[in-house]
């Protein structure tokens, strides 16, 4: 009788053992490369993409996937410990003697990324390759809990996110992954939820980033939520009826950022739109490298959360809340509630929940987000280029508010 095959995709994976984990590393780790053999095909060798002062360069984020790994799995000889490992612990030397130069934020800042020789493509590859064999054997002899098993977890939850920013950077950069674009579907009517309660944070067994631990009750006062994100033909509307050019839709920092974005390419709807037929509601957005005629139906993609906010305020609605959000997406899936086609902009700005736990990696991984907490606002749900396992409703990242390059869309409240 032939064996159920294991399952590697699903959201459990924050606390799955040493066998679904080793073939989840594998399998990142192939999707690692095979990103990185699409940026080869498109741009050559040199992977030579024009600069973009807020993203990193496909063959660093590359390499760093394996030094970050490599840092606290095979060079800390206190790995054991998981999230009780101090940052500055003891390490042992790496495979490549000169990873930390080129892979170490610490020693490569990301204003010089751009401007440095990093290597060859080829050795990063062989890098990943060793880094990731080393990392499988330590895995075979780990001890199967929560604490010896935390650095692989977080491996692979941090390759998973990176798979993610190698796709935004192929959008950047135009370079064809051949990925499923979120498909349309009939609106459906707003979902109305009564009041209850729900716990904020990571409340389950296994791992999970700093930003999601800590946990707080909130308790939510009935509401009223779409059971879709905002729709391209929804968000033509608010262009046809000059949502771009009303300052009293827009925050004051929002507008601000608006003008300054049309002084320098005069724009008037969501990143990559090279064309908006408003008579009849036809949308071209370049993916990939592609003009793509963008469906009534589909999500709308790149926009900011200023926009996001403008557009409610214009619907006379409003984003949603965290918890609104978390407890809608618990709850609400049989009622139609549909989401994982692009990250969603929440209401608040990021803050810690109660009793938060900083990583020790994060600042390492550039995951710290205590420098934001105030600043940048919560995104919840995932996108249709995440990996399907870390599709789970109580994820939160962040991002600044005028950041659209990533694959971010909205749904609304009634007010």
């Amino acid at each position: 009788m032939a064996l159920a095959p294991v399952a590697i995709d699903a959201a459990d994976m924050r606390s799955a053992g040493r066998e679904r984990l080793s073939l989840a590393l594998m399998d990142a780790r192939n999707h690692t490369l095979q990103l990185l053999a699409r940026f080869e095909q498109a741009l050559g060798p040199a992977l030579r993409m024009p600069a973009a002062p807020d993203l990193v360069p496909p063959a660093w984020l590359a390499g760093h996937i394996g030094w970050l790994a490599e840092s606290w799995i095979a060079r800390n000889p206190q790995r054991s410990l998981g999230p009780r490992c101090p940052a500055d612990s003891v390490r042992l030397a790496s495979v490549d003697p000169e990873a930390d130069r080129f892979f170490d934020p610490r020693l490569a800042p990301r204003e010089e990324r751009w401007r440095m020789e990093l290597p060859a493509l080829g050795s990063i590859r062989a890098y990943l390759l060793d880094t990731l064999e080393t990392t499988l054997e330590l895995l075979e002899h780990a001890p199967e809990d929560d604490a010896g098993l935390y650095f692989f977890r977080m491996a692979l939850f941090h390759e998973d996110l990176r798979g993610e920013d190698l796709a935004v950077l192929a959008q950047a950069a135009g370079v064809p992954l051949g990925l499923p674009l979120p498909a349309g579907g009939a609106q459906r009517a707003e979902i109305g939820m009564p009041a209850g309660r729900t716990l904020l944070g990571w409340p389950e067994e296994g791992f999970a980033p700093g930003i999601e631990s800590g946990a707080e009750e909130a308790q939510v006062p009935a509401f009223d939520i779409d059971a879709q994100p905002v729709s391209w033909a929804q968000f033509v509307e608010f262009i046809d009826d000059g949502g771009y050019d009303r300052a009293e839709l827009w925050h004051r920092e929002g507008w601000d950022w608006l003008q300054a974005e049309a002084e320098h390419d005069g724009r008037r709807g969501p990143r990559y739109v090279e064309q908006i037929g408003v008579a009849s509601g036809a949308v071209l957005q370049t993916l990939f490298g592609r003009a793509v005629r963008m469906g009534a139906t589909q999500p709308v993609l790149h926009v900011n959360w200023w926009e996001a906010d403008a557009w409610a305020r214009w619907a006379g609605r409003r984003l949603p809340t965290e918890s609104e959000w978390q407890l809608a997406a618990l709850q609400a899936a049989r009622r139609g509630f549909r989401w994982g086609d692009v990250r969603e902009w929440t209401a608040g700005t990021l803050r810690p929940f109660k009793e938060y736990a900083a990583d020790a990696w994060g600042p390492q991984a550039e995951l710290d987000p205590q420098p934001f907490f105030g600043r940048a606002r919560v995104l919840r749900g995932a996108s249709f280029a995440a990996r399907a396992r870390t599709k789970h409703p109580r994820a939160r990242t962040w991002a600044l508010p005028e950041r659209d390059d990533g694959f971010t869309g909205f749904r609304t409240c009634a007010v």
